[in-house]
């Protein structure tokens, strides 16, 4: 094994995924094709992605950082923790109402809002990608 196939086996862990799981490139975290013939599983969906990884392996090992260091600004980390907190407030809404007698369209609108908060939450990226 080399060094480069060292990393990569570290980057991506060796877990058997549930049938039907689709596979993510390993930088952009687009939909991989599904892999049509035998051999190594894809980890990026491209040239381009396989480059940006390595460039991102190469500086944070050349800053002393460890492989699975993630650097992100303040705006994604305050943006990241407003979602989270209005996940928080949707899910303690929810236990609340369910506590009480609620009516079917009291529970309705707190699972939907239950539901759209975890949504924004789903759509997030950790290359940077922006957020729907």
């Amino acid at each position: 094994m080399t060094v480069e196939q060292g990393v990569e086996a570290r980057l991506v862990p060796r877990t058997r995924r549930p049938e039907g799981e689709e596979r993510r490139c390993g930088w952009c975290r687009n939909v991989l094709p599904a892999q049509e013939s035998v051999g190594r599983p894809r980890l990026y969906c491209g040239q381009a992605c396989r480059q940006r990884a390595y460039e991102q392996r190469s500086a944070t090992a050349k800053a002393g950082l460890s492989a699975d260091v993630v650097l992100v600004t303040r705006a994604e980390l305050d943006g990241l923790q407003d979602r989270l907190y209005q996940l928080r407030c949707a899910i303690e809404d929810v236990q609340t109402l369910l506590t009480e007698k609620p009516t079917k369209a009291e529970l309705e609108r707190s699972l939907a809002e239950l539901v759209r908060s975890t949504g924004r939450l789903d759509r997030l990226w950790l290359n940077g990608k922006a957020a729907g």
